[in-house]
C-alpha cells in the first residue's frame, strides 16, 4: 500500500550558517502551504515532481541513506526553489513515508536527522527540516532549538529563484550573512509582535547583499499598506504580515509539523 506524508513549507527570516548536524542558527516559520509525498517500492529510485520525472538530489540521497529503493511522487503547493523550504519538506515527508512503507527500524528523530544529512549533502538547506518537523516558530539563537506556537496570518510572493547551493558555497556571502545574522539575533524575542521581528529581519536582509530590486519594491508596497515584510532566505521572495491582499498568496504559520497522512 502506498504511504503518504505531508510536511509544511518553511520561511527562514534570519540565519547564521553552521555546518554539522545541529543546523544553522536563526528564526524560521512553518507555514500551512507545503508538500505532500507518496512512496511506493520500486526496482530503482524514481522521483517525480508534479507528475514530471526529476533529479531531486536530497530525496535520492535520503533514500540511499535509508537503504530503500522507491518511487516517490511529490506534489508541492509552495514555490519550489524560491525560499519556502520545498526541498526540505519533500525530503522530510519522504523520510516519514518511507519509514512507514518499509517498516524501517528508525525513530522520528532519526528520520529527521537523515533528512537533514541529505539536505546538507545536496547543499539545499541548513536546517529547514527541524522547523518542518515541529511546526510553529522555530528558532536557535545559540542556546539550542526553541519553539513558539504561533498562528499569525502571512502573505507572500515569489519571483525568480536564488540557488541555495550557490549562496551556501560562496564564502564571502556566508561571511556577510553570519555577521549580519549574529547582530540581529541578539534582539530576538519569540513573544514579540511578528511585525517587529519582520522589520528587524528586513534590516538583516539588506545587509546580506542578496536583496534584489523586485524584493525591495514588494517590501515597500507592504510597508505602504501598513504591514511589515522581509525576504525569505534564501530566495527572491517576500513574506509579509499585517497587509493581507498586498502580495500574491496568503497563508499562516502552522503549529502542525510533518506527519503521515
Amino acid at each position: 500500500m502506498t504511504a503518504l506524508a505531508t510536511a509544511p513549507g518553511s520561511v527562514t527570516t534570519v540565519f547564521v550558517p553552521r555546518s554539522g548536524a545541529e543546523g544553522s542558527l536563526g528564526v524560521s516559520l512553518a507555514i500551512e502551504d507545503g508538500v505532500t509525498v507518496s512512496v511506493d517500492p520500486a526496482p530503482e529510485i524514481r522521483i517525480a515532481l508534479a507528475g514530471e520525472p526529476t533529479d531531486f538530489e536530497p530525496v535520492s540521497r535520503l533514500l540511499a541513506d535509508l537503504g530503500v529503493s522507491a518511487s516517490v511522487k511529490i506534489d508541492a503547493n509552495i514555490p519550489v526553489g524560491r525560499g519556502f523550504g520545498a526541498s526540505g519538506a519533500a525530503t522530510l515527508a519522504t523520510a516519514l513515508a518511507a519509514g512507514e512503507r518499509f517498516a524501517l527500524d528508525a525513530t522520528r528523530e532519526e528520520l529527521v536527522a537523515a533528512s537533514h544529512r541529505a539536505e546538507l549533502a545536496a547543499g539545499t538547506g541548513q536546517g529547514d527540516v527541524f522547523v518542518q518537523a515541529r511546526g510553529g516558530m522555530v528558532y536557535n539563537t545559540g542556546d539550542g532549538i526553541g519553539r513558539r506556537e504561533r498562528t499569525d496570518r502571512l502573505s507572500y510572493t515569489a519571483f525568480e529563484g536564488i540557488e541555495t547551493a550557490a549562496v551556501l558555497g560562496d564564502d564571502d556571502a556566508l561571511a556577510r550573512i553570519a555577521t549580519a545574522g549574529r547582530a540581529v539575533l541578539e534582539s530576538f524575542d519569540p513573544g514579540a509582535p511578528l511585525e517587529e521581528w519582520f522589520e528587524t529581519a528586513w534590516s538583516f536582509a539588506t545587509e546580506t547583499g542578496l536583496v534584489t530590486d523586485r524584493v525591495s519594491e514588494a517590501v515597500t508596497s507592504v510597508e505602504s499598506a501598513g504591514g511589515a515584510a522581509t525576504m525569505a532566505m534564501v530566495g527572491e521572495s517576500v513574506v509579509a504580515t499585517g497587509a493581507d491582499g498586498t502580495l500574491e498568496r496568503e497563508t499562516a504559520i502552522t503549529p502542525t509539523g510533518a506527519r503521515l497522512v
